[in-house]
């Protein structure tokens, strides 16, 4: 039997089997806490499907109060992951664990300090001798500046146990917390507007909400790096000058106890305070780092006896990847 040219081909084009769909590169992210707003930019990227459109198949795994971000990392139990100021870059620099920051979603550490309406308290030198309650973990992080800059004396150092209930029966109580947590809980409950001071705004230079990446990634494959960071950049614009609502959605499934209120004050926090968008990333877009800004933490810090001077503090961070992706201007 014979068959024309056309109904040939045809058969043959008809015959061969479908090309494979390239292979997407797998990557456990995990976060630094339960799903919030403050990862929407990353879930934004997961919900528009930014990272597979990169060839990435990123699986966001959210933390807790029991999860160790840098541990799971080093240890392989995840591949990227958050951390949550510079003090953890520097400290994994610190014990020689090969892992790095390569982006900073945030450029200002959402760390603050609040009190009950007061005239006598309206900057944070004037908290200088009064009570302020403090977490462990912030004894060792924001104190240290505190004292430094604003002659803070540990003897103003009261336990707190992330109750708010002390605060809100002292009307003269200062405590620590995070933007968008402790204020606008007060806000529900207590029914009154609490003063904020965020430490950022008085000179306090950490990064927050970074992403580390482990030196093997970064040798081995940096283009799936280069497209994390790409993807999450988008991600995180089109969270907060997009539509929020596809990372919203993966959020509360993600952790159902997350209400919309709180999102949403959330949201208009990161916009209002210029958390995401500010310093470094004005001139070099979301995520930016630069080499001044890590130097100055650094000198302040070890300054503080916090670091050795000799560390080699340039271990803690990787600007490759800022660098190579596009710059965004709004």
């Amino acid at each position: 039997m014979k068959f024309s040219a056309p109904l040939l081909a045809f058969a043959v084009a008809f015959a061969a089997p479908a090309a494979a769909a390239p292979k997407l590169t797998r990557i456990v992210f995990v976060t630094d806490w339960k799903a919030q707003a403050e990862h929407g930019g990353f879930y934004e990227a997961l919900a528009l499907g930014l990272y597979k459109q990169r060839g990435l198949d990123v699986r966001i795994r959210e933390g807790g109060p029991s999860v160790n971000v840098p541990q799971m990392i080093a240890g392989g139990a995840a591949d990227f992951g958050i951390g949550s100021n510079s003090f953890v870059a520097l400290n994994l620099a610190k014990q020689g664990v090969p892992v790095r920051a390569v982006m900073a979603v945030f450029q200002k550490d959402p760390a603050i300090l609040m009190t009950h309406p007061r005239p006598d308290v309206k900057t944070l030198a004037q908290m200088r001798d009064k009570p302020i309650m403090l977490g462990d973990t912030a004894t060792v992080t924001i104190w240290p500046w505190l004292k430094a800059k604003y002659g803070f004396s540990d003897s103003q150092i009261r336990k707190y146990t992330f109750n708010l209930a002390p605060f809100l029966v002292d009307q003269s109580a200062i405590q620590e917390g995070y933007l968008t947590s402790e204020p606008f809980t007060v806000e529900q409950t207590a029914h009154f507007e609490p003063q904020v001071f965020l430490l950022a705004d008085d000179g306090y230079t950490s990064y927050a909400n970074l992403v580390l990446v482990p030196q093997r990634w970064i040798d081995k494959n940096p283009a799936a790096v280069q497209a994390f960071y790409d993807a999450s950049r988008d991600g995180w614009r089109e969270y907060l000058n997009g539509d929020p609502r596809p990372a919203n959605a993966l959020i509360k499934r993600d952790n159902p106890d997350m209400s919309d209120a709180v999102i949403a004050q959330s949201i208009a926090k990161m916009k209002g305070y210029g958390l995401v968008w500010s310093g470094d990333a004005k001139v070099f877009g979301i995520g930016a780092m630069t080499n001044p800004r890590w130097k100055n933490f650094f000198t302040t810090m070890s300054g503080l006896g916090l670091y050795p001077k000799n560390l080699p503090y340039e271990k803690a961070y990787d600007l490759t990847f800022m660098r190579n992706a596009p710059q965004y201007f709004q």
